[in-house]
């Protein structure tokens, strides 16, 4: 299917690895120029020659800078400048007791999964409006909808993530800009898989065994296995496409089933 996405520039938040660097590929193939960013410049350049590979003239950079830090926010939108299609993806997991979550772990989460999209759309979204299309995607989690209990301080910030792109999809009517967030469900992403190979070498189990041990005890998944990234990322090329412009102020699923409630 063509895109119809020459031309275009992108901008992918947190993008070096996982979701993020499958999505920011994926915009690449499919003609539009793409700005990656990361924490560090030696993540973000070699996450750019590594899309670059077999290419040295796409179009793709990168930007360092950490979400935790409204300063390096505010100088990274100022590099930027305009984008046709954001995509707030950066995000930070842990499992964790409720009850040993401070005020400070409570708002560096809120920093850096909410307040990051909240920064970027409210400057990019002013060159959407005016010049009438563009493309807001929000990266989201089913632990936005059914908050785990091991997890409750992110997935409480991925219920305010589902509730913000709500919120600014109802700023675009009867223009061409759309909001939307992916619901996505248990992706073995560069994250995922770093804590389940520690968990497995405390465990002293295999990696495979300890996967599919993860799944098991998901027992609503209809896939019964780890998403890929390259499907979530699948999911956000529809929906930064022209193709899209009838979905908006939507939560699109790509959980594997793993929620039993519409939304």
């Amino acid at each position: 299917m063509e895109l119809k996405l020459d031309g275009r520039r992108a901008f992918v938040s947190g993008s070096t690895q996982g979701i993020g660097y499958a999505i920011a590929r994926g915009l690449l193939s499919e003609g539009a120029s793409v700005v990656i960013n990361g924490r560090s410049h030696g993540r973000v350049d070699h996450a750019v020659r590594e899309l670059k590979a077999g290419d040295l003239d796409a179009p793709v950079s990168g930007i360092v800078a950490d979400f935790e830090d409204p300063q390096q926010v505010a100088q990274l939108i100022e590099e930027l400048g305009d984008v046709d299609i954001l995509v707030n993806n950066v995000g930070l997991f842990e499992l964790a007791p409720f009850g040993d979550i401070g005020d400070d772990d409570w708002q560096r989460y809120f920093d850096i999964n909410v307040m990051s999209g909240v920064r970027l759309s409210r400057a990019a979204m002013p060159s959407m409006l005016e010049k009438g299309w563009g493309r807001i995607i929000f990266i989201g989690s089913e632990s936005g909808v059914n908050i785990p209990a091991d997890m409750v301080h992110y997935g409480v910030t991925k219920a305010a993530m589902l509730a913000l792109s709500n919120g600014l999809a109802k700023l675009t009517r009867g223009t061409e800009v759309t909001v939307n967030t992916i619901v996505g469900g248990p992706t073995y992403s560069d994250g995922v898989a770093e804590t389940v190979r520690t968990i497995s070498r405390a465990q002293d189990t295999s990696t495979d065994a300890l996967k599919a041990a993860i799944i098991a005890a998901n027992t609503t998944s209809l896939l019964e296995r780890f998403i890929d990234p390259e499907e979530v990322a699948n999911l956000a090329l529809y929906l930064a496409s022209p193709l899209s412009s009838a979905t908006n102020g939507a939560a699109m699923r790509a959980d594997g089933g793993v929620l039993t409630t519409m939304i």
